[in-house]
């Protein structure tokens, strides 16, 4: 990671754990190298339970002006873009946003998307998979850092709600 990089993951990190705070919200933190934060690989590494692990991923409407959606769901689940995601965001087609997209729109780095901290007017969607008091491990807006939160604390988020159905079970 270049200095320039790690300057920037250092500022994001430090955005999150402020609204974190700012929240209320208890957390815990695992610092990890760029190359673990994917998914599957952190998991491994770090003994997570893939059911413990939630996905924010970032879609977008087809046409301008573009409607987005920060999206949480299980490792162990597929978001339902077609159906659920359209549905919600109230258009005809959605897709997933590219990397340089969500990059551009949230600010953080791919592989480091969290709901905490991302920009006013972008509407968080939870599977109604994730509830209850377990701790839940996301991105924290790099790829070095992941944070956990219990899966209720989710949907205190501004902007967030609960969506039964927002993703299918993998498979």
């Amino acid at each position: 990671m270049s200095e320039l990089q790690s300057a920037e993951a250092e500022v994001l990190e430090a955005r999150v754990r402020g609204e974190l705070a700012r929240l209320g919200i208890a957390y815990e933190t695992i610092v990890c190298r760029p190359d673990q934060a994917d998914t599957a690989v952190f998991c491994e590494v770090f003994g997570i339970a893939p059911e413990a692990s939630v996905n924010t991923i970032l879609v977008a409407s087809k046409k301008e002006p573009k409607v987005y959606a920060a999206c949480l769901v299980l490792a162990t689940t597929r978001l339902d873009v077609n159906r659920s995601v359209r549905k919600e965001l109230g258009v005809r087609k959605a897709s997933f946003a590219s990397f340089e997209e969500t990059e551009r729109v949230t600010g953080m780095l791919s592989g480091g998307v969290t709901p905490f901290a991302l920009p006013e007017g972008i509407p968080i969607l939870i599977d109604g998979r994730i509830r209850g008091g377990e701790l839940m491990w996301l991105g924290g807006g790099s790829r070095s850092l992941k944070v956990g939160v219990a899966a209720d604390d989710l949907a205190r988020l501004p902007g967030a709600r609960l969506v039964e159905g927002l993703a299918v079970v993998a498979g």
